[in-house]
């Protein structure tokens, strides 16, 4: 099988060419990064997915599935960039591959899409709106990508798309929204909440791709790994030390005394829970998470 990975030189994106790589599937990289250690066997092509170079890639390799990794969760990228990359990049991939016939498209994108808010249902559901883009607006474009993944259900019915709605991961990479609001000795939380936080392990997250193509899913799903914990708990168990702010000082103190920067809109996901329910994606695939919270947390925290 050949499999098209963009954004495969990320962290996350090196994790699951490797699984696939271990899977026997022929891999195929696009990235505008270089990957310069990638296995002889990895096919490595540097393009900007809007390009013409990109859509040769699909036009001379013609892959049988593409993993489409390839957007910004970076808060700190430029607005510009985030359309650029999260939006204009996606709408790109799924055109070809409907021009190069393309038989499944994996969309991996993020639970944060359901938003954090007071009223927020216990879990999420696959049929839960949009709830982020008020409260949070650097999530617009990530949204707008994850709605327009899901329109080639109808508009491209002969490609299998799957878009994928991944809780946050954790593991000894320490690469993304989690991570990166862990990464202090000291980690900001907000004085009288203790959400639940859903996450799972980076090698979960290569697993759980693997099954969604073995099972050639078609639809939207949640993923998730093992059940979700308070941040306090989870702040505490990654050997950090939990600083209880004030909500009216929260914003105010965020990059400083060695805290992490945030934006505005993120305090509402300290404060309350983004859970989603993934009986539907493993009653499909069958998967069962590898490791479980506490594993992947001191996976994490004793990392090199």
């Amino acid at each position: 099988m050949k499999v098209l990975i963009t954004g495969i030189s990320g962290k996350l994106g090196r994790t699951v060419a490797l699984k696939f790589v271990d899977k026997g599937y022929n891999i195929i990289g696009v990235d505008r990064r270089p990957w310069p250690d990638a296995p002889a066997s990895v096919s490595m092509f540097k393009a900007d997915l809007r390009k013409r170079p990109a859509e040769d890639v699909f036009r001379t390799q013609r892959p049988d599935v593409v993993v489409h990794m390839a957007t910004v969760t970076h808060l700190g990228a430029r607005p510009g960039e985030l359309y650029r990359i999260n939006l204009k990049g996606t709408q790109a991939v799924f055109e070809y591959c409907h021009k190069y016939k393309v038989k499944q498209c994996i969309f991996v994108g993020r639970h944060t899409y359901y938003g954090a808010s007071a009223d927020s249902p216990i879990y999420h559901t696959e049929h839960d709106p949009p709830g982020a883009i008020a409260a949070y607006p650097e999530l617009a474009d990530l949204i707008a990508a994850d709605l327009y993944a899901g329109t080639s259900l109808w508009r491209h019915p002969e490609v299998k798309t799957s878009v994928l709605r991944m809780c946050y991961t954790l593991g000894p990479k320490r690469h993304g929204t989690l991570a990166n609001y862990l990464q202090g000795p000291r980690v900001p939380s907000v004085l009288g909440f203790d959400p639940l936080f859903q996450f799972m392990h980076e090698q979960d997250v290569a697993r759980a791709i693997c099954a969604a193509i073995e099972a050639e899913l078609k639809g939207v799903f949640n993923v998730a790994g093992p059940q979700p914990i308070p941040l306090g708990t989870l702040i505490k168990q990654s050997g950090r030390q939990n600083w209880r702010i004030p909500e009216p000082l929260y914003t105010s103190m965020l990059g400083k005394f060695g805290l992490v920067k945030l934006p505005e809109g993120a305090v509402s996901h300290i404060k309350f829970p983004v859970v989603v329910d993934d009986a539907l994606f493993r009653e499909m695939t069958g998967f069962e998470h590898e490791f479980d919270e506490v594993r992947t947390i001191e996976s994490f925290r004793w990392a090199d």
